[in-house]
């Protein structure tokens, strides 16, 4: 007798098991909360309220890439919120305070993202050190060194209008007094990017199955450190080029700040499909769930609910999120 096919027409469809019954549900909701939004709200509908959506995605986006990297090892990286606001503190105190060429604010951006993305991973992998413990540390600890560096200071990168103030047009040009969302192009090509890195490369697919099963990757001669440290040092680039958007999109930056932000870039992953187990996740899933983070950030204090309802709405979103990812590793196990 043939062994009875599980499931049911949808979820055996071929193009949902192409997609993933996760991110066509998580786009469904995502689709729903967009029409009742715009029902409720005539400030939800306006064109600015779209460019807001999108600044929100794009530092969440890029830091919601780089640590799908370290949740699918089965780590995480804590440091990503306030090193974001470290970083782009740095960035900025050197152009606007020193008087440095743009150019070596943003690379210096990038490269503390580097550093810190490189600490972590050798804390981790070659420490022993259990990945939340290792980078709540250096999360604490960029938080004071951005205050530190900047005298504790808040610090705003040159306007649109400055000479020197290009950096903003990279994520938002002005087209016949029209605001371009241009942003929205740079973080799907590096969405591509790093999907196909993830998936075609060696390392890529090394990442994947330390997050599988660490002790098989090591005994199959793979060195796991070395490709352990690479997840986070991607995760810390990523950072930084979360700081360099952010700094575009608003006024300044004020020292300790951050804290938090991370959770709705990992939450993002997770609504995406990624597991926090490891060996499971998609940077496109990770795309479409910072999306519905972004859009629930935006959209609740739209429709009339306070500061304390929004934390208690996404929290409880993330909870559902985190209950699928059991769900789904029970159901493969």
């Amino acid at each position: 007798m043939s062994e009875k096919k599980k499931g049911n027409a949808f979820t055996n469809n071929p193009l949902v098991k192409a997609v993933g019954l996760q991110k066509i549900v998580v786009v469904l909701v995502l689709i729903l909360l967009v029409v009742v939004f715009s029902v409720a709200s005539s400030a939800f509908r306006q064109y600015s309220t779209l460019l807001s959506v999108l600044d929100c995605t794009y530092y969440l986006a890029l830091l919601g890439i780089g640590v799908t990297f370290c949740l699918i090892t089965g780590g995480v990286d804590l440091s990503i919120g306030t090193g974001m606001f470290c970083y782009a503190l740095v960035g900025g105190y050197l152009i606007t305070k020193q008087e440095t060429p743009v150019i070596v604010g943003i690379v210096v951006t990038v490269l503390c993202g580097l550093l810190v993305g490189t600490i972590n991973g050798l804390i981790v992998s070659k420490g022993g050190h259990a990945p939340f413990l290792a980078t709540l540390c250096t999360m604490m600890i960029v938080r004071g060194m951005g205050a530190i560096i900047t005298g504790n200071s808040s610090i705003t990168w040159p306007s649109a209008k400055a000479p020197n103030g290009w950096t903003r047009l990279i994520f938002k040009m002005d087209v016949g007094g029209t605001k371009v969302p241009i942003g929205l192009l740079w973080v799907l090509i590096l969405a591509v990017v790093m999907s196909i890195f993830l998936n075609k490369s060696r390392p890529g697919r090394y990442i994947i199955a330390i997050g599988s099963n660490k002790e098989a990757t090591r005994l199959s001669g793979v060195n796991v450190a070395k490709y352990q440290t690479l997840a986070y040092m991607i995760s810390g680039v990523f950072t930084g080029l979360a700081a360099l958007a952010y700094s575009s999109a608003f006024q300044s930056m004020i020292p300790g700040g951050g804290g938090g932000i991370e959770l709705n870039a990992i939450g993002g992953a997770i609504i995406g499909g990624t597991s926090m187990s490891g060996g499971m996740g998609t940077i496109s899933g990770t795309i479409i769930g910072v999306f519905l983070m972004s859009v629930l950030q935006l959209g609740l204090p739209m429709v009339g609910l306070q500061a304390n309802w929004q934390q208690v709405i996404i929290g409880l979103v993330l909870i559902i999120a985190v209950y699928i990812d059991v769900l789904k590793n029970k159901r493969l196990a």
